[in-house]
């Protein structure tokens, strides 16, 4: 039934209560029922088509009577957040609708006379143009077991610019771990984003990733896609500090020194880059060349060679890796273009105890900091205080409580 104010909704009557008087006017009469009363002329909603789920949904009645409760529900149970005005003539929703999903209205309303009645309607929104899906990691090619230095990392197939926007991106990503830890999440650019905690991972914890944003507006035209999570959890915790003036590696296993290495590092020119480094892969053989970090082919520098026993710990090309070439330098003078060197025993024994998500700290070295980003994780030698700073929320993340129902409901990826 249409009506000028939009499409009016269909009745669901109720009786109500009417008052009377008595023959003699000594007392009140019993109250008497009144018949159903049709109250789906009174009541009118902005739907007409497919709504616009970007726009507040609002429900109005006719001068004379007025609302008395409006409940709006989703597909999924959810119900949506809206404000009844002071007439109680109007209602509109202050929570946003999600694009492409059907709604359940149901409205009680009184008709100004002593009626009232119940109506009920459904109507859908617009589909999205565009939607926001998100790639989690680390990637799911491994065995899901990771050092205690492993960022979550988000990557976005859409650039959100808007701080609103990325307020809405945060709010529907979830992390849950056991045990639980207090972290936050870092805007590295447009499209990423790095999740660490506050201190290193806990060993042995259980971490789930949750993205759902589905059919959440999160930029004009662009709605959130596919709900996916990502599970994984950490071994050991493994921290190596390599000293470069001392020329000596030392390996770590839960708090407890397993193993002191000589080693060789970057020579001048070459030194290693000093920092908190996160291992990113291992090869048990490589092959290295100088073209690769802008040696010419040729030089006095140049190198061609098959590296065995190789943990990567920046995309550029810096590892742990076997040397026998330098034994005689190794714990004695740093003679490489960069990486960290050790003998072939040694080195095969550190990749044998090493996996991806393991600390790799460099000290002592002449060589710049490790880069934030982009060259690796560089995460853990930004502050705490500056690295909340980067979040849109501009607040912390406990990885426990209520997340954990919300992060239970996508499918798991991996």
């Amino acid at each position: 039934m249409k009506t000028r104010h939009g499409v009016a909704l269909t009745a669901v009557l109720m009786l109500a209560p009417v008052a009377g008087c008595s023959s003699s006017g000594s007392a009140p009469a019993a109250i008497q029922p009144v018949g159903p009363v049709d109250v789906s002329g009174l009541v009118h909603t902005s739907a007409g088509g497919e709504v616009d789920p970007a726009k507040p949904f609002s429900i109005t009645a006719d001068q004379g009577g007025h609302l008395t409760d409006v409940t709006v529900t989703g597909a999924d149970g959810r119900v949506v957040a809206g404000q009844l005005a002071a007439d109680l003539l109007s209602w509109q929703s202050t929570s946003r609708l999600k694009a492409g999903t059907r709604y359940t209205v149901r409205v009680a309303a009184d008709d100004g006379r002593g009626g009232r009645g119940e109506t009920s309607s459904e109507f859908g929104t617009a589909a999205a143009q565009q939607l926001l899906t998100a790639e989690l990691g680390p990637d799911s090619s491994g065995t899901g077991l990771y050092g205690v230095g492993q960022p979550l990392t988000v990557k976005l197939s859409e650039a959100v610019k808007d701080p609103a926007g990325r307020q809405e991106v945060e709010r529907g990503l979830t992390v849950v771990s056991e045990p639980a830890v207090t972290g936050a999440w870092y805007w590295v650019d447009d499209r990423n984003l790095h999740f660490r905690p506050k201190e290193y991972w806990p060993a042995n914890t259980k971490i789930r990733l949750g993205y759902d944003l589905q059919g959440v507006p999160v930029a004009d035209g662009l709605y959130g896609g596919e709900a996916v999570t990502r599970s994984l959890r950490t071994g050991d915790r493994v921290e190596v500090v390599v000293d470069a003036a001392s020329h000596y590696l030392t390996y770590r296993r839960n708090g407890q020194e397993i193993k002191s290495i000589p080693v060789t590092t970057g020579k001048p020119g070459f030194d290693t880059r000093n920092g908190i480094k996160v291992v990113l892969g291992q090869e048990a053989q490589v092959r290295m060349n100088g073209e690769s970090i802008g040696i010419r082919d040729g030089s006095t520098e140049a190198y061609d060679l098959q590296v065995q026993w190789a943990t990567r710990v920046t995309w550029s090309g810096e590892y742990v890796h076997a040397a026998p070439w330098s034994v005689g330098s190794q714990g004695e003078e740093n003679v490489s273009h960069g990486c960290t060197g050790m003998s072939t025993d040694n080195a095969k024994w550190f990749f044998d105890q090493t996996r991806i998500g393991d600390l790799v700290q460099v000290v002592n070295s002449k060589g710049a900091t490790m880069e934030r980003f982009g060259n690796g994780f560089g995460d853990w030698n930004v502050p705490w205080d500056e690295w909340l700073k980067h979040s849109a929320l501009g607040r912390p993340v406990a990885t426990a409580g209520a997340q954990a129902a919300a992060a239970g409901d996508a499918p798991v990826i991996g």
